[in-house]
């Protein structure tokens, strides 16, 4: 289940925090990806502290609640996130960017095996039936088979 990180009541969140034990820290990829507003990150940090556990930001380094000088880096440009996150009018752009970094696959999956595609581009170069036909055999498209690389 997908929750969108613009809601406040965000189950998974609230169970990790009640998890969190003291001398944790929370780690997270960007600020943004966790909090949209300032009122939102404060309220957050809050909960993570009340459990004595810290909290870093992997790609905004400022944002390290385990020093002083982090927690007061924190509050400052928590203000600024949320002005670029609601001036930014395609935040959804930058989104894919961090699936691929971690090694995710985007996109749908493949509609035939590597075993079928390289049964297709076999029959399809020898020339004698077409690619209707061939997709048919596969139930695809025609576009399909003629897309399929050597």
């Amino acid at each position: 289940m997908h929750v969108s990180g613009a809601k406040t009541n965000r189950g998974q969140l609230h169970r990790l925090i009640d998890q969190l034990a003291a001398g944790d820290v929370l780690m997270v990829t960007r600020l943004d990806r966790l909090v949209r507003s300032t009122r939102d990150l404060l309220n957050t940090l809050a909960a993570i502290t009340d459990r004595k556990a810290g909290f870093r930001s992997l790609t905004d380094t400022w944002a390290d609640t385990t020093s002083s000088h982090g927690r007061l880096m924190l509050t400052v440009l928590g203000g600024l996130a949320e002005f670029r996150a609601r001036s930014d009018p395609r935040p959804h752009r930058r989104r894919p960017s961090a699936g691929r970094g971690a090694g995710v696959k985007m996109g749908r999956p493949p509609k035939l095996t590597p075993h079928q595609q390289k049964e297709a581009i076999k029959r399809r170069d020898q020339g004698e039936e077409t690619l209707a036909d061939i997709a048919r055999s596969y139930n695809v498209s025609a576009a399909t088979i003629s897309r399929l690389a050597e």
